[in-house]
Protein backbone atom coordinates (compact mmCIF):
# COMPACT_ATOMS: atom_id res chain seq x y z
CA UNK A 1 0.00 0.00 0.00
CA UNK A 2 1.90 3.17 -0.99
CA UNK A 3 -0.18 5.69 0.64
CA UNK A 4 0.94 3.41 3.77
CA UNK A 5 4.25 3.43 3.24
CA UNK A 6 4.10 7.51 2.12
CA UNK A 7 2.48 8.59 5.18
CA UNK A 8 4.41 6.04 7.48
CA UNK A 9 7.56 7.94 5.91
CA UNK A 10 6.64 11.37 6.42
CA UNK A 11 5.27 11.21 9.86
CA UNK A 12 8.54 9.28 11.34
CA UNK A 13 11.34 10.56 9.05
CA UNK A 14 10.88 14.21 7.38
CA UNK A 15 12.14 17.06 9.85
CA UNK A 16 9.92 17.47 12.42
CA UNK A 17 10.27 21.08 12.37
CA UNK A 18 9.35 21.09 8.59
CA UNK A 19 6.72 18.42 9.38
CA UNK A 20 4.75 20.52 12.09
CA UNK A 21 5.01 23.54 10.24
CA UNK A 22 3.29 20.88 7.21
CA UNK A 23 0.61 19.76 9.44
CA UNK A 24 -0.20 22.98 11.01
CA UNK A 25 -0.36 25.36 8.88
CA UNK A 26 -3.44 23.80 7.09
CA UNK A 27 -4.99 23.11 10.97
CA UNK A 28 -4.45 26.90 11.72
CA UNK A 29 -6.02 27.98 8.50
CA UNK A 30 -8.73 26.03 8.78
CA UNK A 31 -9.39 26.43 12.76
CA UNK A 32 -8.92 29.94 11.96
CA UNK A 33 -11.77 30.16 9.18
CA UNK A 34 -13.85 28.03 11.17
CA UNK A 35 -13.16 30.81 14.57
CA UNK A 36 -13.63 33.40 11.91
CA UNK A 37 -16.83 32.25 11.13
CA UNK A 38 -18.20 32.71 14.65
CA UNK A 39 -16.48 36.07 14.67
CA UNK A 40 -18.48 37.15 11.61
CA UNK A 41 -21.79 35.56 12.75
CA UNK A 42 -21.64 37.13 16.23
CA UNK A 43 -20.77 40.31 14.15
CA UNK A 44 -23.26 39.76 11.28
CA UNK A 45 -26.42 39.45 13.91
CA UNK A 46 -24.80 42.18 16.26
CA UNK A 47 -24.72 45.24 12.83
CA UNK A 48 -27.87 43.39 11.69
CA UNK A 49 -30.00 42.95 15.34
CA UNK A 50 -28.66 45.31 17.91
CA UNK A 51 -26.33 44.34 21.01
CA UNK A 52 -29.05 42.37 22.98
CA UNK A 53 -29.40 40.03 19.65
CA UNK A 54 -25.54 39.21 20.45
CA UNK A 55 -26.66 37.96 23.80
CA UNK A 56 -29.43 35.38 22.60
CA UNK A 57 -26.52 33.76 20.58
CA UNK A 58 -24.19 33.77 23.28
CA UNK A 59 -27.15 31.60 25.13
CA UNK A 60 -27.27 29.11 22.18
CA UNK A 61 -23.94 28.81 22.31
CA UNK A 62 -23.76 26.04 25.20
CA UNK A 63 -25.69 23.68 23.71
CA UNK A 64 -23.46 23.99 20.19
CA UNK A 65 -19.77 23.82 22.33
CA UNK A 66 -21.44 20.45 23.77
CA UNK A 67 -21.90 19.07 20.51
CA UNK A 68 -18.88 20.26 18.87
CA UNK A 69 -16.88 18.89 22.16
CA UNK A 70 -18.60 15.34 21.34
CA UNK A 71 -17.17 15.22 17.78
CA UNK A 72 -14.01 16.69 19.19
CA UNK A 73 -14.05 13.78 21.66
CA UNK A 74 -14.80 11.16 19.23
CA UNK A 75 -12.37 12.59 16.46
CA UNK A 76 -8.93 13.18 19.20
CA UNK A 77 -9.66 9.94 21.42
CA UNK A 78 -10.08 7.40 17.43
CA UNK A 79 -7.35 9.99 15.96
CA UNK A 80 -5.17 9.08 18.68
CA UNK A 81 -5.62 5.58 18.41
CA UNK A 82 -5.31 5.77 14.48
CA UNK A 83 -2.00 7.63 14.59
CA UNK A 84 -0.58 5.07 16.81
CA UNK A 85 -1.51 1.99 15.16
CA UNK A 86 -0.69 3.83 11.86
CA UNK A 87 3.08 4.23 13.55
CA UNK A 88 2.56 0.43 14.56
CA UNK A 89 1.25 -0.44 10.37
CA UNK A 90 -1.63 -2.04 12.49
CA UNK A 91 -3.96 -1.89 9.74
CA UNK A 92 -7.09 -3.66 11.63
CA UNK A 93 -7.06 -1.59 14.06
CA UNK A 94 -6.54 1.98 12.31
CA UNK A 95 -10.10 0.61 10.61
CA UNK A 96 -11.61 -0.27 13.82
CA UNK A 97 -11.09 3.07 14.90
CA UNK A 98 -12.31 4.79 12.11
CA UNK A 99 -16.42 2.85 11.70
CA UNK A 100 -16.32 2.77 15.50
CA UNK A 101 -15.92 6.56 15.89
CA UNK A 102 -18.40 7.19 13.25
CA UNK A 103 -20.84 5.04 14.77
CA UNK A 104 -20.61 6.64 18.24
CA UNK A 105 -20.70 9.88 17.15
CA UNK A 106 -24.20 9.49 15.26
CA UNK A 107 -25.30 7.88 18.28
CA UNK A 108 -24.27 10.97 20.59
CA UNK A 109 -24.89 14.03 17.82
CA UNK A 110 -29.22 12.20 17.63
CA UNK A 111 -29.31 12.13 21.20
CA UNK A 112 -28.60 15.99 21.70
CA UNK A 113 -30.70 17.15 18.56
CA UNK A 114 -33.72 15.33 20.29
CA UNK A 115 -32.92 15.91 24.06
CA UNK A 116 -32.71 19.91 22.75
CA UNK A 117 -35.98 19.80 20.67
CA UNK A 118 -37.78 18.62 23.41
CA UNK A 119 -36.27 20.76 26.15
CA UNK A 120 -35.20 24.16 24.16
CA UNK A 121 -37.17 26.42 26.35
CA UNK A 122 -35.81 25.24 29.60
CA UNK A 123 -32.84 24.93 28.79
CA UNK A 124 -32.50 28.92 27.65
CA UNK A 125 -34.61 29.63 30.98
CA UNK A 126 -31.38 27.52 32.68
CA UNK A 127 -28.55 29.34 31.26
CA UNK A 128 -29.87 32.37 32.41
CA UNK A 129 -31.99 34.21 29.86
CA UNK A 130 -33.90 37.05 30.57
CA UNK A 131 -37.25 38.61 28.84
CA UNK A 132 -35.19 40.73 26.45
CA UNK A 133 -32.85 38.10 24.87
CA UNK A 134 -34.44 34.45 24.90
CA UNK A 135 -36.28 34.95 21.60
CA UNK A 136 -33.29 35.92 19.83
CA UNK A 137 -31.83 32.48 21.43
CA UNK A 138 -34.34 30.46 20.72
CA UNK A 139 -34.90 31.73 16.94
CA UNK A 140 -31.20 30.58 16.56
CA UNK A 141 -30.90 27.55 18.57
CA UNK A 142 -34.09 26.22 17.25
CA UNK A 143 -32.29 26.18 13.62
CA UNK A 144 -28.90 25.06 14.98
CA UNK A 145 -30.31 21.87 16.68
CA UNK A 146 -31.12 21.25 13.09
CA UNK A 147 -27.54 20.39 12.09
CA UNK A 148 -25.84 18.59 14.94
CA UNK A 149 -25.42 15.71 13.30
CA UNK A 150 -23.08 16.78 10.11
CA UNK A 151 -21.15 19.44 12.23
CA UNK A 152 -20.07 16.73 14.93
CA UNK A 153 -19.20 14.11 11.86
CA UNK A 154 -17.13 16.27 10.36
CA UNK A 155 -15.19 17.14 12.94
CA UNK A 156 -14.84 13.66 13.76
CA UNK A 157 -13.55 13.34 9.97
CA UNK A 158 -11.17 15.79 9.95
CA UNK A 159 -9.57 14.70 12.98
CA UNK A 160 -8.71 11.39 11.20
CA UNK A 161 -8.25 12.73 8.24
CA UNK A 162 -5.28 14.83 9.78
CA UNK A 163 -4.09 12.01 11.92
CA UNK A 164 -3.04 9.95 8.08
CA UNK A 165 -0.95 12.91 7.12
CA UNK A 166 -3.87 14.95 4.59
CA UNK A 167 -4.03 17.94 6.67
CA UNK A 168 -5.09 19.96 3.18
CA UNK A 169 -7.74 17.87 3.24
CA UNK A 170 -9.03 18.61 6.84
CA UNK A 171 -8.18 22.79 6.22
CA UNK A 172 -10.37 22.57 2.88
CA UNK A 173 -13.53 21.28 4.03
CA UNK A 174 -13.37 23.58 7.38
CA UNK A 175 -12.75 26.58 4.29
CA UNK A 176 -15.91 25.39 2.66
CA UNK A 177 -17.96 25.39 5.68
CA UNK A 178 -16.50 29.26 7.17
CA UNK A 179 -16.37 30.92 3.24
CA UNK A 180 -19.74 29.42 3.00
CA UNK A 181 -20.97 30.71 6.12
CA UNK A 182 -19.51 34.32 5.77
CA UNK A 183 -21.37 34.61 1.89
CA UNK A 184 -24.60 33.37 3.19
CA UNK A 185 -24.60 35.17 6.73
CA UNK A 186 -25.35 38.82 5.15
CA UNK A 187 -28.02 37.23 2.52
CA UNK A 188 -29.91 35.73 4.85
CA UNK A 189 -29.64 38.39 8.17
CA UNK A 190 -29.87 41.83 6.10
CA UNK A 191 -33.18 43.66 4.92
CA UNK A 192 -31.10 43.54 1.36
CA UNK A 193 -31.69 39.37 1.01
CA UNK A 194 -34.00 37.48 2.91
CA UNK A 195 -34.11 39.53 6.32
CA UNK A 196 -34.30 36.74 8.62
CA UNK A 197 -32.05 37.82 11.48
CA UNK A 198 -30.78 35.81 14.00
CA UNK A 199 -33.27 32.96 12.35
CA UNK A 200 -31.25 33.87 9.37
CA UNK A 201 -27.61 33.51 11.14
CA UNK A 202 -28.92 30.07 11.86
CA UNK A 203 -30.11 28.87 8.20
CA UNK A 204 -26.39 29.88 6.63
CA UNK A 205 -24.91 27.98 9.72
CA UNK A 206 -26.47 24.60 8.78
CA UNK A 207 -26.59 25.06 5.15
CA UNK A 208 -22.67 25.61 5.33
CA UNK A 209 -21.90 22.79 8.09
CA UNK A 210 -24.03 20.41 5.78
CA UNK A 211 -22.41 21.25 2.47
CA UNK A 212 -18.39 20.76 4.12
CA UNK A 213 -19.84 17.71 5.76
CA UNK A 214 -20.52 16.22 2.29
CA UNK A 215 -16.80 17.22 1.09
CA UNK A 216 -14.90 15.70 3.62
CA UNK A 217 -17.16 12.76 3.72
CA UNK A 218 -16.58 12.21 0.08
CA UNK A 219 -12.63 12.45 0.57
CA UNK A 220 -12.53 10.09 3.54
CA UNK A 221 -13.80 7.10 1.14
CA UNK A 222 -11.67 8.43 -1.74
CA UNK A 223 -8.74 6.44 -3.03
CA UNK A 224 -5.99 8.27 -1.29
CA UNK A 225 -7.41 7.77 2.19
CA UNK A 226 -6.36 5.62 4.85
CA UNK A 227 -9.72 5.96 7.01
CA UNK A 228 -11.48 2.76 5.52
CA UNK A 229 -15.31 3.72 6.02
CA UNK A 230 -17.20 0.41 5.37
CA UNK A 231 -20.62 1.16 5.35
CA UNK A 232 -21.99 -1.74 3.28
CA UNK A 233 -21.01 -4.21 5.77
CA UNK A 234 -23.54 -2.45 8.29
CA UNK A 235 -23.06 -0.90 11.70
CA UNK A 236 -20.23 -1.49 12.86
CA UNK A 237 -20.32 -1.74 17.00
CA UNK A 238 -16.65 -2.31 18.60
CA UNK A 239 -17.72 -1.34 22.88
CA UNK A 240 -14.23 -1.72 23.65
CA UNK A 241 -12.84 0.55 21.01
CA UNK A 242 -15.83 3.12 21.77
CA UNK A 243 -15.01 3.03 25.77
CA UNK A 244 -11.15 3.95 24.43
CA UNK A 245 -12.20 6.78 21.76
CA UNK A 246 -14.29 8.07 25.25
CA UNK A 247 -11.19 7.79 27.78
CA UNK A 248 -8.58 9.04 25.23
CA UNK A 249 -11.05 12.11 24.02
CA UNK A 250 -12.39 12.79 27.01
CA UNK A 251 -10.03 15.96 27.82
CA UNK A 252 -11.11 17.29 24.79
CA UNK A 253 -14.40 16.88 25.55
CA UNK A 254 -14.10 18.23 29.85
CA UNK A 255 -11.86 21.20 27.68
CA UNK A 256 -14.95 22.04 25.26
CA UNK A 257 -18.17 21.12 27.05
CA UNK A 258 -16.39 22.69 30.14
CA UNK A 259 -16.37 25.88 29.06
CA UNK A 260 -20.16 25.37 27.80
CA UNK A 261 -21.31 24.67 31.48
CA UNK A 262 -18.66 28.06 32.56
CA UNK A 263 -20.81 30.06 30.56
CA UNK A 264 -24.20 29.00 31.98
CA UNK A 265 -22.45 29.57 35.28
CA UNK A 266 -21.42 33.04 33.71
CA UNK A 267 -24.88 34.09 32.92
CA UNK A 268 -26.38 32.85 35.72
CA UNK A 269 -23.96 34.98 38.09
CA UNK A 270 -24.55 38.03 35.71
CA UNK A 271 -28.38 37.43 36.59
CA UNK A 272 -27.24 37.48 40.15
CA UNK A 273 -24.86 40.42 40.31
CA UNK A 274 -25.88 42.82 37.97
CA UNK A 275 -27.44 46.36 38.84
CA UNK A 276 -28.81 46.91 35.61
CA UNK A 277 -30.08 45.01 32.79
CA UNK A 278 -27.84 41.51 32.73
CA UNK A 279 -29.04 41.23 28.68
CA UNK A 280 -25.93 43.83 27.87
CA UNK A 281 -23.61 42.04 30.14
CA UNK A 282 -24.57 38.55 28.75
CA UNK A 283 -23.53 39.89 25.07
CA UNK A 284 -20.28 41.39 26.13
CA UNK A 285 -19.41 37.84 27.46
CA UNK A 286 -20.61 36.52 24.36
CA UNK A 287 -18.38 38.95 21.91
CA UNK A 288 -15.57 37.97 23.91
CA UNK A 289 -16.22 34.26 24.25
CA UNK A 290 -16.15 34.90 20.25
CA UNK A 291 -13.29 36.46 19.65
CA UNK A 292 -11.41 34.57 22.13
CA UNK A 293 -12.04 31.30 20.20
CA UNK A 294 -10.40 33.19 17.53
CA UNK A 295 -7.24 33.64 19.15
CA UNK A 296 -7.23 30.19 20.39
CA UNK A 297 -8.36 28.26 17.59
CA UNK A 298 -4.93 28.89 15.68
CA UNK A 299 -2.94 27.39 18.93
CA UNK A 300 -5.22 24.50 18.60
CA UNK A 301 -4.12 24.02 15.11
CA UNK A 302 -0.86 23.75 15.99
CA UNK A 303 -1.57 21.25 18.54
CA UNK A 304 -3.76 19.40 15.95
CA UNK A 305 -0.45 19.45 13.56
CA UNK A 306 1.21 18.36 16.47
CA UNK A 307 -0.91 15.41 17.92
CA UNK A 308 0.06 13.00 14.77
CA UNK A 309 3.49 13.52 14.64
CA UNK A 310 3.99 12.88 18.39
CA UNK A 311 1.53 9.77 18.09
CA UNK A 312 3.31 8.28 15.56
CA UNK A 313 6.69 8.80 17.21
CA UNK A 314 5.79 7.91 20.36
CA UNK A 315 4.29 4.76 19.04
CA UNK A 316 7.24 4.15 16.96
CA UNK A 317 9.74 5.06 19.85
CA UNK A 318 11.66 7.73 18.07
CA UNK A 319 12.24 10.03 21.71
CA UNK A 320 14.58 12.06 19.71
CA UNK A 321 12.41 13.45 17.49
CA UNK A 322 9.47 13.20 19.72
CA UNK A 323 11.62 15.61 21.68
CA UNK A 324 12.48 18.18 18.99
CA UNK A 325 8.64 18.60 17.72
CA UNK A 326 7.11 19.01 20.89
CA UNK A 327 10.20 21.99 22.15
CA UNK A 328 9.36 23.69 18.96
CA UNK A 329 5.77 23.35 19.03
CA UNK A 330 5.93 25.29 22.89
CA UNK A 331 7.83 27.88 21.80
CA UNK A 332 5.76 28.80 18.80
CA UNK A 333 2.89 28.63 20.60
CA UNK A 334 4.15 30.74 23.76
CA UNK A 335 5.36 33.37 21.03
CA UNK A 336 1.59 33.32 19.61
CA UNK A 337 0.28 34.02 22.84
CA UNK A 338 2.33 36.82 23.79
CA UNK A 339 1.41 38.54 20.49
CA UNK A 340 -2.34 37.83 21.18
CA UNK A 341 -2.04 39.38 24.40
CA UNK A 342 -0.64 42.59 22.97
CA UNK A 343 -3.62 42.82 20.21
CA UNK A 344 -6.49 42.72 22.94
CA UNK A 345 -4.31 45.49 25.02
CA UNK A 346 -4.09 47.50 22.18
CA UNK A 347 -7.75 46.81 20.08
CA UNK A 348 -10.32 45.90 22.95
CA UNK A 349 -12.18 49.05 22.51
CA UNK A 350 -12.25 48.71 18.20
CA UNK A 351 -13.51 45.24 18.70
CA UNK A 352 -16.53 46.47 20.63
CA UNK A 353 -16.73 49.45 18.53
CA UNK A 354 -17.10 46.75 16.03
CA UNK A 355 -20.22 45.25 17.29
CA UNK A 356 -22.00 47.95 18.10
CA UNK A 357 -24.31 49.58 15.56
CA UNK A 358 -24.90 52.25 17.73
CA UNK A 359 -22.49 53.07 19.80
CA UNK A 360 -23.79 51.97 22.51
CA UNK A 361 -21.21 53.75 25.36
CA UNK A 362 -22.05 51.12 28.21
CA UNK A 363 -20.81 48.43 25.84
CA UNK A 364 -18.17 49.09 24.67
CA UNK A 365 -16.38 50.92 27.98
CA UNK A 366 -17.52 47.95 30.07
CA UNK A 367 -16.16 45.20 27.36
CA UNK A 368 -13.12 46.44 26.35
CA UNK A 369 -12.23 47.22 30.06
CA UNK A 370 -13.25 43.43 30.95
CA UNK A 371 -11.42 42.29 27.92
CA UNK A 372 -8.12 43.85 28.96
CA UNK A 373 -8.07 42.09 32.47
CA UNK A 374 -9.14 38.74 30.83
CA UNK A 375 -6.09 38.69 28.23
CA UNK A 376 -3.44 38.88 31.19
CA UNK A 377 -3.65 35.18 31.44
CA UNK A 378 -2.71 34.84 28.02
CA UNK A 379 1.37 35.22 28.87
CA UNK A 380 1.08 31.13 30.33
CA UNK A 381 -2.41 29.44 28.69
CA UNK A 382 0.40 28.60 25.97
CA UNK A 383 1.79 25.41 28.65
CA UNK A 384 -2.12 24.12 29.59
CA UNK A 385 -2.95 23.80 25.96
CA UNK A 386 0.36 21.45 24.74
CA UNK A 387 0.91 19.69 27.85
CA UNK A 388 -2.84 18.81 27.31
CA UNK A 389 -2.14 17.95 24.22
CA UNK A 390 0.72 15.79 24.96
CA UNK A 391 -0.98 13.63 27.05
CA UNK A 392 -3.29 12.88 24.61
CA UNK A 393 -1.36 11.86 21.95
CA UNK A 394 0.54 9.64 23.97
CA UNK A 395 -2.50 8.22 25.29
CA UNK A 396 -2.27 8.70 28.97
CA UNK A 397 -6.24 10.19 29.12
CA UNK A 398 -6.34 10.46 32.96
CA UNK A 399 -3.47 12.55 32.87
CA UNK A 400 -4.81 15.23 29.99
CA UNK A 401 -8.12 15.15 31.78
CA UNK A 402 -6.50 16.50 34.59
CA UNK A 403 -4.45 19.26 32.96
CA UNK A 404 -7.98 20.23 30.82
CA UNK A 405 -9.42 20.47 33.99
CA UNK A 406 -7.11 22.69 35.82
CA UNK A 407 -7.80 25.53 34.27
CA UNK A 408 -11.49 25.67 33.74
CA UNK A 409 -12.70 23.47 37.23
CA UNK A 410 -10.18 23.35 39.50
CA UNK A 411 -9.05 26.87 39.34
CA UNK A 412 -11.82 28.99 37.95
CA UNK A 413 -14.75 27.92 39.22
CA UNK A 414 -13.97 28.46 42.99
CA UNK A 415 -11.98 31.62 41.89
CA UNK A 416 -15.17 33.54 39.87
CA UNK A 417 -18.06 32.70 42.99
CA UNK A 418 -14.92 34.15 45.31
CA UNK A 419 -14.35 37.30 43.32
CA UNK A 420 -17.62 37.76 41.88
CA UNK A 421 -18.60 37.93 46.09
CA UNK A 422 -16.23 40.35 46.63
CA UNK A 423 -16.25 42.81 43.55
CA UNK A 424 -19.29 41.61 41.82
CA UNK A 425 -19.33 41.11 37.61
CA UNK A 426 -15.89 42.12 37.50
CA UNK A 427 -14.78 39.29 39.35
CA UNK A 428 -15.66 37.21 36.32
CA UNK A 429 -12.78 38.73 34.14
CA UNK A 430 -10.39 38.63 37.14
CA UNK A 431 -11.16 34.72 37.40
CA UNK A 432 -10.65 34.49 33.97
CA UNK A 433 -7.17 36.02 34.10
CA UNK A 434 -6.21 34.31 37.47
CA UNK A 435 -6.89 30.57 36.35
CA UNK A 436 -5.17 30.98 33.41
CA UNK A 437 -2.26 32.27 35.41
CA UNK A 438 -2.62 29.02 38.00
CA UNK A 439 -3.11 26.53 34.98
CA UNK A 440 -0.46 27.51 33.13
CA UNK A 441 1.94 27.54 36.02
CA UNK A 442 1.06 24.15 36.99
CA UNK A 443 1.59 22.86 33.26
CA UNK A 444 4.83 24.44 32.97
CA UNK A 445 6.05 22.37 35.92
CA UNK A 446 4.84 19.26 33.66
CA UNK A 447 6.08 20.20 30.70
CA UNK A 448 9.92 20.26 32.07
CA UNK A 449 9.46 16.94 34.08
CA UNK A 450 7.48 15.27 30.53
CA UNK A 451 10.68 16.66 28.50
CA UNK A 452 12.91 15.52 31.30
CA UNK A 453 11.35 11.97 31.25
CA UNK A 454 12.07 12.36 27.04
CA UNK A 455 15.59 12.72 27.56
CA UNK A 456 15.99 10.28 29.84
CA UNK A 457 14.31 7.48 27.55
CA UNK A 458 16.72 8.88 25.04
CA UNK A 459 20.16 8.39 27.19
CA UNK A 460 18.56 4.87 27.45
CA UNK A 461 17.84 4.29 24.06
CA UNK A 462 21.18 2.47 22.91
CA UNK A 463 20.53 0.22 25.68
CA UNK A 464 16.79 -0.78 24.78
CA UNK A 465 18.73 -1.60 20.86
Amino acid sequence: MIWLNKNADMLGNHNVKGLLIKLSLPAIAGMAMNALYNFVDTLFVGRGAGEIAIGGLALAFPVQMIVMAVGLMVGMGSASIFSRAFGEKDTLRMHAAVNTALVLDVFLAILFTVLGFLFIDKLLVFFGATSSNIIFAKDYLSIILIGLVPLSLSMVLNNLTRAEGRAKVAMISMLIGTGLNVILDPIFIFDFGFGLGVQGAAIATVISQIIAFIYIFIQANGKHSSLNITLKDGILLDFKMMKEIILIGAPTFLRNATGAFLSIIIYRLINYYSTGDPAIYISIYGVINRVLTFVFMPAFGIVQGLAPIVGFNYGAKKEQRLLDVIVYAMKIIIIYFFFGFLFIQLLATSIFTMFSPNSNLEFITIGSQAFRILSIGFLLVGFQVIVSSIYQSEGFPLRATMIALSRQVFFFIPLVYLFTYLLGIEGIWISFAASDILAGLLSMILFFLEMKKIRNNLALEPARI
